[in-house]
């Protein structure tokens, strides 16, 4: 699927759960005025849409292609059945749905008890850990992610830029100085 492609929205019908093979998926949602907030960026290697895909219900935030990507889909149905043939895969599915509900709430957390500048900075490790030093994603995008504006982010990247942590390009962030970062991720 091409960049800027979505590929659900907010209240579709949930009959899939999807795999990126390649490229990045953002996962978000909105107010009808425009507003929005980036739940999270996924890269190779990462599942999505598990939630309708386990209650059948409607999509519970938009999937955008961050970057051209290719997927892989597992059908509702077909994954039902294969369920209903191997328990087993129950015991998976039940991990697989703990570790969200622990990263949900991690976030949630984050949000409510940590300066600005840690959820910034333990977003941007995130990053850094799923794709490179050189992240791709525009300040908006990344205050979007965090929750904050723009300006905001922008001000404190060029803090960091001044100190050597990072450079900054059009659409990018290349990290110099990965050791410094995670110290920036923790609260003193």
């Amino acid at each position: 699927m091409p960049e800027g492609e979505t590929l659900f929205v907010k209240g579709d019908k949930g009959d899939a759960l999807y795999g990126i093979r390649r490229g990045q998926i953002r996962i978000e949602t909105g107010t009808p005025s425009g507003d929005t907030l980036t739940l999270n960026v996924l890269g190779p290697g990462d599942l999505f849409g598990e939630i309708a895909l386990f209650d059948g219900q409607a999509r519970t935030a938009d999937a955008v292609a961050a970057e051209a990507s290719e997927l892989f889909v597992l059908r509702r149905s077909d994954f039902l059945s294969y369920l209903e043939n191997d328990p087993r895969v129950a015991i998976r599915v039940i991990e697989l749905l703990c570790q969200r509900i622990r990263w949900v709430s991690d976030r949630m957390e984050e949000t409510a008890l940590l300066p600005f500048q840690v959820r910034l900075a333990r977003r941007l490790a995130i990053l850094v850990e799923d794709f490179g030093m050189e992240i791709h994603i525009s300040q908006d995008r990344l205050a979007n992610y965090v929750g904050v504006a723009r300006e905001t982010v922008n001000r404190q990247l060029q803090i960091w830029r001044r100190a050597g942590l990072l450079d900054l390009g059009r659409g990018r962030i290349l990290v110099r100085d990965r050791d410094r970062l995670m110290r920036e991720t923790s609260v003193e």
